[in-house]
């Protein structure tokens, strides 16, 4: 068995918010000693293990050889059931990630999670909710900013240090904050990428591809959101016309055989089916204007799914957005 005591009692310790001081009193040794048991340089005295396994409720063999790639397997897991059940049920979600994160405190992606959905998501935020939890959200930001790698998670930390500064009314100071610390449209990863590789290369083309239909999905997203946002009439007028924007992709993917707008038509009307939520208070009129949408979502993804059957590209790219290599609720036979 490996034996991994130097990172478990680091883990153990910061997992129980104590400090190396107060190991240090508990046990009869100096801090110098438990200092060094972290970094590795020495082990504890065997007469040392169980009182360690003891006041971090843990066993002899967790103390020793805890599986680290077996907790990373795990909480990938937990959060993949987190990201379906937010999809279905917001409450649920909730009290599911909290206790994740009850679990795994010093783990940067549940610590995101969390965050992120107490605050409400990426958008519109409540500020009274953002004021309320401002210490909470900073705190979390500056672990992620001390020691998270993964650039993702540090913008996000980024972002939501803007949300709360225009929450507090420094909206000048946020705005600055996306300006300094993200990149412009042409200037993000995904372009780059694709800039990256000869334009007569496979590897330039499945880049291309995926820059594709992320921004088509995210510009078909953007001109939904403009229908019901921006656009004049009742909401059962503003449901209509985003039914015939779908319809009118759908049409535009029989004529040309663009197989690819299957995934943009399930965004799409996965998008309608909030907004008829969120601006329809009457049941009767949400029976009203959701129609036969739930049948034209199963076909939608049925269509997606086909066409990423035999294309490991799209499987990437439903992965990165779903988290699995496939859309809708059932996994495809």
């Amino acid at each position: 068995m490996t034996i991994k005591i130097s990172e478990n009692i680091r883990r153990l310790r910061k997992n129980k918010d104590v400090t190396q001081e107060q190991i240090a009193e508990m046990l009869g040794v100096s801090v110098t000693a438990v200092s060094k048991w972290e970094r590795g340089e020495t082990y504890p005295d065997i007469t040392m293990l169980f009182p360690l396994a003891r006041y971090f409720g843990v066993s002899l063999d967790e103390l020793m050889g805890y599986d680290e790639a077996k907790e990373r397997a795990e909480i990938h897991s937990l959060r993949m059931e987190y990201r379906e059940l937010n999809r279905k049920d917001g409450k649920k979600a909730r009290e599911f990630i909290e206790e994740v994160y009850r679990k795994y405190p010093q783990d940067y992606w549940v610590m995101h999670d969390y965050m992120w959905n107490k605050a409400g998501d990426y958008a519109d935020n409540d500020p009274a909710v953002l004021l309320a939890n401002k210490e909470e959200f900073l705190s979390i930001c500056k672990k992620i900013l001390e020691g998270a790698k993964d650039e993702g998670l540090r913008l996000d930390a980024y972002n939501m240090r803007a949300k709360i500064l225009h929450a507090e009314g420094k909206t000048a100071e946020a705005l600055a904050l996306y300006r300094e610390k993200f990149p412009s449209w042409f200037m993000t990863w995904n372009q780059k990428s694709e800039q990256l590789f000869a334009k007569d290369t496979p590897e330039f083309k499945r880049y291309l591809s995926l820059n594709l239909w992320e921004l088509t999905r995210f510009a078909l997203d953007k001109k939904m959101k403009e229908i019901w946002f921006c656009g004049e009439g009742t909401p059962s007028e503003k449901a209509e016309r985003g039914f015939a924007l779908c319809d009118a992709v759908a049409e535009f993917r029989q004529k040309t055989g663009c197989a690819e707008l299957a995934l943009a038509e399930y965004h799409m009307l996965g998008c309608q089916i909030r907004l008829i939520y969120c601006f329809n208070e009457s049941n009767e009129d949400r029976k009203k204007d959701w129609g036969n949408i739930e049948e034209r979502i199963d076909k939608a993804a049925a269509l997606a799914n086909e066409f990423a059957r035999d294309n490991d590209t799209v499987k990437e790219h439903l992965k990165y957005l779903y988290g699995k290599e496939y859309v809708g609720t059932k996994e495809p036979e």
